[in-house]
């Protein structure tokens, strides 16, 4: 319970992030992926990459991504090694539920409560370069493949909330994830992160329940538009992996700025209580009550 919107986001933003524990348990399997993804295919190196990597995940609900960069030839589909990782991965773990995610492989140890994603790389390019190394990595279209620098990645959302006012980046990205999560919007959390990422580099101060409300509307504005990779190393970057996805998650971004707007319009007019009531209808009841 809050009483002033300050304190009730810095409450909510506190209780997004994942424990010591949560993030713990779901590396826990990494050693064994390695051993078995390196026995069956060679691995240049296999790395974090993803939310909890990037400090932007939320409890509960973030994967913890793994880079698998395998010295395999990389075969013409995609949907040809998804298909070889799904295999050997289940055998070696036969009571997890193991399955294709494009563009990962998921395994949902402890009944689905620790998941872990194993995205196929293929380096392009000497493995010995710099941090921003390109790889071809699955696309969401079934047998393509997509460029993929995860560390540039990385470095651009460390910059920008090195940038931004106390950083806000991480904060407002947690924000917009978890509305994603918890109103079960199909759309990409790296494209979330990004357009989050983007949005804070211009901001010279930061207010949760003002800027939530400014970045919905910029992805109202342009309808959640394919983004330049604002690293300037790979190519467009997708909100949704269907035309049907879109449509639900535009929907959805309609009603949630609708929300934000009309918590914003309460709270300047001095009507905390019904803010706090339009807040948790944002994120899906999960917004601490007012008193």
């Amino acid at each position: 319970m809050a009483k002033t919107a300050n304190d009730a986001f810095d409450q909510f933003n506190k209780n997004l992030i994942p424990s010591k524990s949560e993030r713990d348990k779901a590396s826990s399997h990494r050693q064994t992926i390695y051993d078995k993804l390196n026995t069956e295919f060679g691995l240049h190196r296999m790395f974090q990459s993803g939310s909890f990597k990037h400090g932007t995940g939320i409890s509960g609900h973030s994967d913890v991504d793994y880079f698998a960069s395998l010295k395999s030839d990389r075969p013409s589909s995609s949907d040809t090694i998804l298909d070889s990782v799904r295999t050997k991965l289940q055998a070696r773990f036969p009571s997890t539920n193991v399955h294709v995610s494009r563009p990962a492989v998921v395994l949902e140890f402890g009944q689905g409560y620790e998941r872990v994603e194993i995205i196929s790389a293929y380096t392009q390019g000497s493995i010995n370069e710099a941090k921003d190394v390109k790889f071809k990595i699955p696309s969401v279209v079934p047998g393509d493949w997509l460029e993929s620098t995860p560390e540039a990645h990385l470095t651009y959302v460390n910059g920008s909330d090195l940038k931004a006012p106390n950083g806000s980046t991480k904060n407002l990205t947690r924000l917009i994830k978890a509305w994603k999560y918890y109103c079960n919007v199909p759309i990409s959390s790296f494209y979330l992160e990004m357009r989050a990422a983007s949005y804070m580099r211009t901001q010279e101060s930061y207010v949760p329940w003002w800027d939530i409300y400014l970045l919905l509307k910029r992805l109202d504005d342009n309808q959640l538009a394919a983004m330049n990779d604002p690293t300037g190393n790979t190519g467009r970057i997708y909100a949704c992996s269907t035309t049907h996805k879109a449509e639900e998650a535009l929907s959805k971004l309609s009603t949630a700025l609708i929300r934000a707007e009309k918590a914003k319009d309460y709270l300047k007019g001095g009507y905390t209580e019904e803010a706090f009531a339009e807040w948790d209808k944002l994120f899906g009841g999960k917004f601490p009550a007012f008193y």
